[in-house]
């Protein structure tokens, strides 16, 4: 296949999977968009279009590497032991209310690492990524450019994610963006200095993970998820 962008052709189908569910992620957002005036019928429309959607591209995941497991918030399928696929939509509650700060977070995983890791914001058409051992990218406008963490450490300066009710710890200009698959981008990238979330489904978390650990931060996971430049103490 031709390359799409700048990585292993193991990434580049990974990636044409992902595209292809995007196609009908936009048609999906659009309909939202004519179903505010009734959320819970917003939230129906929402919870069918996830389930279409992890239907969709992980029959064509499993086209990559057909003996994978796969991982889910709703649901695991044992594979070879090897080999796992690892999916989510962050950011649902936004997507709910069409607001276009949502992701399709995707990694693919193997012998206990994850090799492959992608964040896709559909309606941005922004995508970051990372292969392990080749540093992290973002992909827009059909160009690739490395990205890395800031340098930033004055606690006045810095710009933090939350995603937890905990306000009395908080620092720096604080932004509650409701997505952290794109939070965790946004350290990896140099937006956000950090991120801090109460504990949240792996399946959410993996892709970034390995984008941030490429990108030259930090991720630590206990009674709160933090991400940082690498810089921050928090």
């Amino acid at each position: 296949m031709d390359l799409l962008i700048k990585g292993s052709t193991e990434l580049n189908k990974m990636f044409a999977a992902l595209e292809k569910t995007a196609s009908g992620l936009r048609r999906d957002f659009g309909e939202v968009e004519n179903l505010q005036q009734s959320l819970r019928g917003a939230r129906d429309f929402v919870t069918k279009a996830s389930a279409r959607i992890e239907e969709s591209i992980l029959s064509d995941l499993l086209l990559v590497r057909p003996s994978a497991g796969l991982l889910t918030p709703n649901m695991t399928r044992d594979g070879d032991g090897r080999d796992e696929f690892v999916l989510a939509i962050s950011g649902a509650a936004n997507f709910v209310r069409a607001n276009p700060n949502f992701a399709i977070s995707l990694a693919l995983r193997s012998g206990g690492e994850t090799k492959i890791a992608m964040i896709y914001a559909p309606i941005l058409d922004k995508l970051y990524y990372a292969e392990l051992g080749a540093g992290a990218c973002v992909f827009s406008a059909f160009h690739s450019t490395k990205i890395r963490v800031s340098q930033i450490s004055e606690p006045g300066d810095l710009m933090v994610a939350y995603n937890t009710n905990d306000n009395s710890k908080k620092i720096g200009n604080v932004r509650v963006n409701g997505c952290p698959a794109l939070d965790l981008a946004g350290v990896a990238s140099g937006k956000l200095d950090a991120f801090v979330s109460e504990p949240l489904d792996y399946a959410e978390i993996a892709a970034g993970e390995l984008i941030v650990r490429e990108a030259g931060g930090k991720i630590s996971s206990g009674a709160e998820l933090v991400a940082t430049n690498g810089h921050v103490d928090l």
